[in-house]
């Protein structure tokens, strides 16, 4: 089974464009590619029960709920709006996303990358 690649990125800022947190925006945390989703930091916010321990003595825990890839939209950092994605090469041969309505390129995370290392 051949791995589908998404145009949203961990350390993306991205805008919910669908569902109960429609308008919300935040940072990708993670982004499931097996599932086809994404976990946008301080969005889709939950409260899980569990037993009561000393770690968590009122049995509460907050965690943040996965969200389906195609309900969050890149934000333009310089327009601030919501855009698709496409991609194209550079003069030096690099692969690069833009917002296909403003033309304007993705910066990209330093964070990630240093992850990586």
């Amino acid at each position: 089974m051949t791995q589908v690649r998404y145009k949203i990125k961990r350390g993306d800022f991205v805008q919910v464009m669908a569902g109960k947190d429609k308008g919300r925006t935040g940072t990708v945390l993670k982004v499931l590619l097996d599932e086809g989703r994404v976990i946008v930091e301080g969005v889709g916010r939950v409260v899980r029960f569990i037993r009561p321990s000393q770690a968590h003595p009122e049995g509460k825990v907050e965690k943040n709920q996965s969200l389906h890839i195609s309900n969050v939209a890149l934000v333009d950092a310089r327009t601030g709006k919501p855009g698709r994605i496409g991609y194209k090469v550079d003069v030096k041969g690099k692969k690069e996303r833009f917002f296909k309505k403003t033309g304007n390129v993705v910066e990209e995370n330093t964070e990630r990358k240093e992850k990586r290392k």
